[in-house]
């Protein structure tokens, strides 16, 4: 996942352009009922890899 921040689009089908964006997605389809400073949290952690 090294450089995940400089590798958009993301998904195989490139339908999502930013982590913020994959972040969610991920947090609807698989229900992890993620605060919105739980996905801030998220998005800033990809962002140092």
């Amino acid at each position: 996942m090294r450089g995940i921040k400089n590798s958009p689009p993301y998904l195989h089908d490139g339908r999502l352009l930013t982590l913020e964006g994959s972040v969610e997605f991920f947090n609807l389809v698989l229900e992890l009922h993620l605060s919105t400073r739980e996905k801030g949290d998220l998005v800033t952690f990809l962002r140092t890899l």
